[in-house]
């Protein structure tokens, strides 16, 4: 065992388990006051549900000798419930719990990026229901797809896009973001539009969002360097990569808004930031450090361009995990076609340093399977739970906020209101609470004025 590399990838494991408050706070920051708590709970919500699939199938299914031989699935029974990671692998450099553990926070975050497409109007319990089914029959063929490599005796075959077609992605564009963008993209179109889009409240603390994004870039240096699963040159190029693609975006961004809107906003800054992160996951390992930046500043011109048009197509995207996360995914995939690097530790050259077209075609390849297959069983999913339990809120419960409605709170309690130990805070209460505070402060204002 590699006690160095152990190491290492623990605290890797540590950085990005912190993208998941990270990421509820950046969408949390973007959405209304009064969704605020609805998208925290969405986040934290699709973690606990796929971390316990995970537990008793995910691994398996996505690092399961691949049934066949063919690299779509692994076998689900191989590692179900764990169990037989406790005595580790002498044979291994990590040990097996620690890389289940890593892999399983890649399927939540994957999972809760969703959530962002569809705040203010999805209600929680189907959202957690698809969540679990999107996971257990998108997220882990697709995680075997990407994954899984072949072991080096030839006794366990894994996915078909890391070994038969050979394809570069070395943190995830096509499991995680491509996967998650276009998976939002079908929830969307069958939810539909919120009660009168595309007006819509502003973002009720954009300090929340810088926070949010700022974890988020600190846990992405655990998400991309963590990936090379070794401490070594491998990590320490994928870091320098990630840090440079993503200062390139953000500045992109900015200058696309000055240039478009007249102003560089902090909403646009931190959202660049974002962008940058998505296009250099995959491409980490196969770019130079200036090939970082370049992918960086297209990303982030690119998307903020394509965020808007949600609005010419009318799908409303409400945290623009479309524009962000499929579009960057798309842009960072197909780079590695154009600005790889042979020195670079995933070892293939691009079109513009000699590699011809064939890595792009590759690169290509990789993105229109898991675009179609995401996208095809997304809408199936979305549809069956449609016709059966319902996914969409009531426009009464909207208008009033998500936030009373399906959890009986409110995040920012302006009027001091007062909840009695042990009664239910139904949302009929909390509104009844709220009109007798604004009754009797109309009431005081009264006495003092007379």
């Amino acid at each position: 065992m590699d006690v160095g590399s152990t190491a290492f990838i623990l605290a890797a494991t540590m950085a990005v388990a912190l993208m998941i408050p990270g990421l509820a706070l950046f969408y949390g920051g973007m959405v209304g006051s009064r969704g605020i708590l609805n998208m925290i709970m969405m986040v934290f919500g699709a973690v606990a549900v796929v971390g316990i699939l995970w537990t008793f199938f995910g691994f398996s299914a996505v690092f399961g000798n691949s049934y066949g031989g063919v690299g779509l699935l692994g076998n689900l029974t191989e590692y179900a419930g764990l169990g037989s990671l406790l005595g580790g692998d002498e044979a291994a450099a990590l040990p097996p719990a620690l890389v289940a553990i890593f892999q399983a926070l890649f399927a939540v975050i994957t999972t809760a990026l969703i959530a962002g497409a569809v705040a203010h109007r999805m209600r929680f319990g189907p959202w957690l229901l698809f969540a679990g089914l999107w996971a257990a029959l998108v997220y882990f063929p697709v995680a075997h797809w990407v994954f899984a490599f072949d072991s080096a005796d030839g006794s366990v075959v894994g996915g078909w896009i890391a070994n038969k077609l050979g394809a570069v992605d070395f943190a995830g564009g096509t499991a995680v973001h491509i996967n998650a963008g276009v998976a939002a993209l079908a929830l969307i179109l069958v939810l539909g539009k919120r009660t009168g889009w595309p007006r819509q409240s502003r973002p009720n603390n954009l300090p929340f969002v810088a926070l949010g994004a700022g974890i988020l870039w600190f846990g992405w240096f655990g998400f991309n360097g963590g990936s090379a699963l070794a401490a070594g040159n491998s990590a320490s190029v994928v870091m320098l990569t990630t840090f440079n693609a993503t200062c390139g975006a953000m500045l992109a961004w900015l200058l696309v808004e000055r240039l478009r809107d007249g102003h560089a906003t902090t909403l646009g800054g931190m959202s660049g930031a974002i962008a940058g992160l998505v296009a250099i996951t995959p491409s980490c390992g196969a770019v130079s450090p200036m090939g970082a930046l370049a992918v960086g500043a297209i990303a982030g011109a690119i998307c903020p361009l394509a965020i808007s048009l949600k609005y010419r197509f009318g799908y409303d995207d409400s945290l623009d995990v479309v524009g962000v996360h499929l579009v960057g995914g798309v842009i960072g995939t197909l780079l590695v076609g154009l600005f790889g690097v042979a020195d670079a530790p995933s070892g293939k050259a691009g079109l513009f340093y000699g590699g011809g077209f064939g890595l792009l075609g590759t690169q290509a390849v990789a993105v229109i399977a898991v675009l179609a297959y995401s996208f095809v069983v997304t809408l199936g999913i979305a549809v069956a739970l449609q016709k059966t339990i319902g996914l969409r809120l009531s426009k009464e419960a909207e208008v009033g906020g998500i936030d009373v409605a399906e959890h009986a709170e409110v995040a920012y309690d302006l009027e001091g209101g007062v909840h009695t130990p042990g009664t239910p805070a139904t949302p009929e209460a909390v509104i009844a609470s709220a009109e007798r505070l604004v009754a009797s402060s109309a009431g005081t204002e009264s006495s003092t004025s007379s």
